[in-house]
């Protein structure tokens, strides 16, 4: 049986989910992937041969076991072994792919009291466009402590609407850690965005605290191989050997299907899956469908979704103009995630 299609063996479709969300629910979803659910400071291995990474496990220590900032105050002085060191509301994890940033904003999160939220930048702009801006802010003051994952600097838009959001929280008293979304296939052009992170949130560069990480991905995984490809007629069976819970679409409907939901509930699009097969993938040369596809990427990547496809390759779904673009960083991301969710159907054990 498949529990994505009571009482049938076969995949059920992708396109019949229409997930429904109350704000509440959205907001539940707003914790570090499975992945993560155990970081923690202690099991943060810093690599000898990096001292960046030692150091930026010290800077989170310190961030964790701070006083929060007083109400309004932005920031506040610490305790007595350091009287003159300000303690700023805000941390920046700056640094390239599988250095570990994530795992320490997954680890800070699960230390901080009271009400915390975990997203990426995408989920906390996709959160603003379903509540609208002052819904967001009021569903999201009181939180204690925000965690931000690879914080998107491609769009002028939304980062002047999320450095306007961050300003109202870090107001009333919330604490921030952000990462940076520089991905693997980026590296060397610009490998820290510390500087550009920095110059877009001028309302609150100085209330972050910038910490670099240097170091080479732990993972060692070749990005720049390409996804797995599936013969047309194997789709199915490679599906049957992921196991229950999967989904067979055509990829155009996928797409189509996409239009129609919105981004913020995509977590819900996927929820309970363990594969995903998609039959006669094209290449894309739409920018609206082509960003809708790269926000379902990061939910299927989230819940360690396998995607079987058949077609063009999914490392070369984003057309040239796409790849050359401002959005490039964010196709590129996308892009190894594809490559990673494709091998995972032929090992489930596989890091990602």
């Amino acid at each position: 049986m498949n529990p994505a299609n009571p009482g049938t063996s076969t995949p059920a479709s992708l396109c019949d989910r229409h997930p429904v969300l109350s704000i509440e629910d959205m907001l539940r979803h707003f914790v570090p992937p499975a992945q993560f659910k155990n970081s923690s400071l202690e099991n943060y291995i810093p690599d000898p041969d990096f001292p960046s990474q030692a150091e930026a496990l010290q800077s989170a220590q310190a961030f964790v076991g701070a006083p929060a900032p007083s109400r309004g105050s932005g920031w506040k002085f610490g305790g007595s072994k350091a009287p003159h060191t300000p303690v700023k509301p805000g941390i920046y994890l700056d640094g390239g792919f599988g250095v570990g940033k994530t795992h320490l904003l997954a680890a800070m999160w699960h230390l901080m009291p009271g009400r915390s939220y975990y997203g990426t930048f995408i989920e906390y702009t996709a959160l603003v466009g379903a509540l609208g801006y002052r819904g967001a802010v009021d569903h999201l003051t009181g939180a204690s402590f925000l965690a931000i994952d690879e914080f998107e600097l491609d769009d002028p838009g939304d980062t002047m609407v999320m450095s306007r959001l961050l300003g109202e929280l870090v107001a009333s008293g919330t604490r921030l850690a952000a990462t940076s979304n520089t991905p693997p296939a980026a590296l060397g052009e610009g490998r820290f965005a510390a500087e550009d992170f920095l110059r877009e949130i001028t309302a609150l560069a100085d209330k972050f605290l910038t910490v670099r990480i240097d170091g080479e991905d732990y993972r060692r995984r070749d990005f720049e191989g390409h996804a797995v490809v599936v013969a047309p007629g194997k789709v199915l069976a490679t599906l049957q050997s992921v196991g229950d819970a999967t989904t067979l679409d055509d990829f155009g409907a996928v797409i189509a299907h996409l239009a129609t939901i919105h981004p913020s509930r995509y977590v819900g699009l996927v929820e309970g899956l363990r594969g995903v097969g998609w039959s006669g993938v094209y290449q894309l040369h739409n920018q609206a469908e082509a960003l809708r596809l790269v926000a379902l990427v990061d939910r299927l990547y989230d819940a360690r979704v396998a995607i079987v496809p058949s077609g063009v390759a999914l490392d070369e779904v984003f057309d040239d103009t796409m790849l050359s673009g401002g959005y490039r960083k964010k196709y590129l991301r996308a892009v190894s995630r594809m490559i990673a969710l494709t091998r995972l159907a032929g090992n489930p054990q596989e890091a990602l």
